[in-house]
């Protein structure tokens, strides 16, 4: 067992704590450290914290960092640290793997499964499984990538309402929707709308990641907008987080656009490159019979956030950092489909010393602990979408 200090979790196998902050300033300086101890280090700004994982086989940076951030006044609260990858249960495990990692366009990774190679969305994890379930499943995903990327997935002609939907060998469906550019005029030329706002700059050295960091959380700040900033090996990525560039999203009193021509000019000024074909957004479709008391369970088990317009189904991560998820009405006549156990699940890990506080919690809201074995319990919501809680490394 690795001691990494009391900041620290292990998350899905890599050491991970989040630190409060007061604003995006405060933890953009404590992401100055971070890339100048390793390259490996990941981090997520965001307007009330950071994120941190470290490189699954370099942890000794953990110290450093937790002495970086008391250093700024920063404190870890592991108690909000949880997250969410998706498990694709399959008798053709291959066929749905090459399927998925074309629509993704994701890296394979241990054990099968397919990774964001920028660890922003959630991963897929497929794993076989005998048992017939013929129907159409009741969890879908939505993928949002640029328009040219969509054309070159390859995954041949779509159907749905929309002319998006397509299905792997065992019918799993997802919505791969072509983004578009933000906006007409070239000062916003580097941002692609993929349902959010999002601008990938390339960097070359951690100097300039320090700095672009800094100088987009500086703008944000000043603006008074709960921008996303993540700093990846190379690369830092801006993102306004799902709709919220509208105004009926944001609430706010400014034009999104504004700000993002103002953050291109930044970046441009410290001599990053854009790479607009790396935006890509995922989140999670749940078809209920009554969304109201499905979505509400969500809100729960989750401790999501639903979103600020009334019309809209959409919960999400108040940190924004694991996806969002959105629901639509299921015909309730459609009695088969409802009963027959789905293909997809989520799997939400969660530090194993709040495991059982967790599962408490989802039980409350009114799931059903399904079984149980050495880190895992597996629950059910009102209507049989399941959620397996997983603890430990």
């Amino acid at each position: 067992m690795i001691d990494l200090g009391t900041d620290w979790r292990m998350l899905d196998g890599v050491a991970t704590a989040w630190f409060d902050a007061p604003s995006l300033v405060e933890g953009a300086a404590l992401a100055g450290h971070l890339v100048e101890l390793s390259d490996g280090i990941v981090a997520d700004l965001r307007a009330t914290g950071v994120r941190v994982r470290l490189d699954p086989d370099d942890h000794q940076h953990a110290e450093a960092v937790s002495a970086a951030a008391k250093a700024l006044g920063l404190t870890a609260d592991p108690a909000v640290l949880q997250h969410l990858s998706i498990v694709v249960e399959s008798a053709d495990p291959s066929g749905v793997r090459r399927f998925w990692q074309q629509a993704l366009d994701y890296a394979p990774g241990q054990d099968g499964e397919l990774a964001d190679p920028h660890r922003r969305y959630p991963a897929l994890r497929i794993r076989h499984s005998a048992e017939p379930r013929p129907l159409r499943d009741r969890v879908h995903l939505d993928v949002v990538r640029p328009a040219h990327a969509v054309e070159q997935a390859g995954l041949g002609q779509a159907s749905g309402p929309y002319g998006v939907r397509h299905a792997d060998p065992d019918g799993n469906e997802v919505d791969l929707v072509p983004g578009d550019a933000l906006g007409e005029g070239s000062e916003t030329a580097d941002w692609q709308a993929v349902f959010g706002a999002m601008a990938c700059y390339r960097t070359t050295s951690p100097e300039q990641r320090r700095d672009l960091a800094a100088a987009a959380a500086a703008l944000a700040h000043d603006a008074g907008f709960p921008l996303l900033i993540d700093l990846r090996p190379g690369l830092v990525i801006l993102d306004s987080g799902k709709d919220r560039w509208e105004k009926d999203a944001h609430g706010l009193d400014l034009d999104f656009t504004e700000l993002a021509g103002r953050l291109q000019a930044a970046a441009r000024d410290l001599g990053a490159a854009a790479d607009p074909g790396l935006s890509r957004f995922v989140q999670l479709f749940l078809d209920a019979a009554d969304v109201p008391a499905i979505r509400a369970f969500w809100v729960a088990a989750l401790g999501y956030t639903p979103d600020r317009r009334d019309w809209n189904s959409d919960i999400h991560d108040p940190r924004w950092l694991n996806p969002v998820l959105v629901f639509q009405e299921l015909d309730v006549t459609e009695t088969e489909r409802r009963s027959q156990r789905n293909r997809i699940h989520v799997e939400l890990a969660v530090p194993s010393d709040l495991a059982q506080e967790r599962l408490a919690a989802i039980v409350a809201a009114g799931g059903s602990l399904l079984d149980e074995s050495e880190g895992r319990r597996r629950v059910a919501d009102p209507e049989g979408n399941e959620v397996v809680i997983v603890s430990g490394a």
